[in-house]
């Protein structure tokens, strides 16, 4: 499990870099009056956070890491596909909008 854990850590963290970046990207749009949206994840998706830029939700991806550390190692099985759900959907989105910023 130890391994799993320096995975997720190593992974969060480049989540989280990229996060930032989006974030200062969306920081921009917004300035010009573009980026008109009410979050970035729908309601109906794996997040309890509803928010307008990426950094609320790597939190939410860290804190789950966090409780998942604290969990027995059954308890930790069962929540680990969830959180690699939501680090999925957030590297995928993070990675097309960055994407679509820079074929403009």
């Amino acid at each position: 499990m130890q391994a799993i854990h320096q995975q997720l850590q190593d992974t969060i963290q480049t989540l989280y870099r990229k996060a930032v970046d989006a974030d200062q990207a969306l920081d921009r749009l917004q300035k010009d009056s573009q980026g008109k949206f009410a979050a970035i994840f729908a309601e109906d998706s794996p997040f309890t956070t509803q928010a307008k830029r990426f950094g609320p939700y790597v939190e939410e991806i860290a804190l789950d890491w966090q409780a998942l550390k604290e969990m027995t190692e059954e308890e930790a099985k069962a929540a680990l596909p969830a959180l690699v759900k939501k680090i999925e959907m957030a590297l995928t989105t993070v990675s097309q909008f960055q994407q679509s910023l820079a074929s403009k």
